[in-house]
C-alpha cells in the first residue's frame, strides 16, 4: 500500500504514529486486529535516508536489529546470507557503506529492517534518493522479491508511477484538514514488471491518480 500526498500532509507523521515514536492526540491504532497501545519495536521502519553506521560492515549493519533485541544472531546467520546473495551483495558483506553504490546502500538498508523480524513493514520513499535509472533497477529488483518477502509494506512516496506499479491500494493523504482521505484500487495482475508502465491500462490509472490530485487542489 502506498501513500502519497503534498508535503507537509501528513505521511512521514503518520509513520511515527505507527512505530510509537509520537503518540496520537485522538484516536487509536490497531496493528493485526489489536489494538497497538506499546508499538515501539513491533513494526520494521526503513527512513528516507538508508543511516547505515559508517564505522559497521554490511553485514554489522544487517545484524544490528537481532543485537538491539539481544536475540542470538548466530543461527540467524545463514539465513542472512541466503538473502545477501538473494540483494545481489553476497560479495559485499564485508564491505563498508562508503564502498557502496546508492541502490546497494538502499538494499542493505532494506535488508536490515527484514530483519527485524516484523510484518509490517513502513518504507518512507526509499528510493526517493536514487537517480532515474537506479530507481528503475530497483523497482525490478523489489518486484522479484514481493512474492517471497510475505510481508505487508505501507510505503511512502512522490512518484506515482512507482505508487501504481508496487501497490495493491494506493491511499491520497489531503493537504488540507477537513478533507477525506482519498483510495485507488491498483487492479493490475502479479507478477509485474517495470514494463508495465507503458500499457494502456497502467497509463489510464495514472490518469485517475492525477485527476483525483488535481480535485485535492
Amino acid at each position: 500500500m502506498s501513500l502519497i500526498g503534498a508535503s507537509g500532509s501528513g505521511k512521514s507523521t503518520l509513520f511515527r504514529l505507527i512505530t510509537g515514536l509520537l503518540e496520537p492526540k485522538q484516536g487509536e491504532i490497531w496493528i493485526a486486529g489489536e489494538l497497538a497501545a506499546n508499538r515501539l519495536g513491533k513494526v520494521g521502519y526503513m527512513p528516507q535516508k538508508d543511516l547505515l553506521l559508517p564505522w559497521r560492515t554490511v553485514m554489522d549493519n544487517i545484524l544490528l536489529p537481532l543485537e538491539l533485541t539481544k536475540e542470538n544472531k548466530h543461527p540467524k546467520m545463514a539465513e542472512i546470507r541466503e538473502w545477501l546473495s538473494r540483494f545481489g551483495l553476497a560479495a559485499y558483506e564485508k564491505a563498508y557503506p562508503h564502498e557502496l553504490s546508492g541502490g546497494m546502500k538502499q538494499r542493505v538498508a532494506f535488508l536490515r529492517t527484514i530483519m527485524t523480524g516484523r510484518d509490517l513493514l513502513l518504507l518512507d520513499e526509499p528510493f526517493g534518493a536514487l537517480d532515474a535509472l537506479t530507481k528503475r533497477k530497483m523497482h525490478s529488483w523489489l518486484l522479484e522479491l514481493w512474492g517471497d518477502l510475505q510481508k505487508t509494506v505501507l510505503f511512502i512516496t512522490h512518484d506515482l508511477e512507482e505508487a501504481i506499479l508496487l501497490s495493491d491500494r494506493i491511499y491520497l493523504l489531503p493537504g488540507l484538514s477537513g478533507q477525506k482521505v482519498q483510495e485507488l484500487k491498483v487492479n493490475l495482475p502479479r507478477p509485474r514488471s517495470p514494463e508495465l508502465i507503458y500499457q494502456s491500462e497502467f497509463i489510464t490509472m495514472r490518469k485517475e491518480l492525477e485527476r483525483l490530485i488535481s480535485d485535492e487542489n
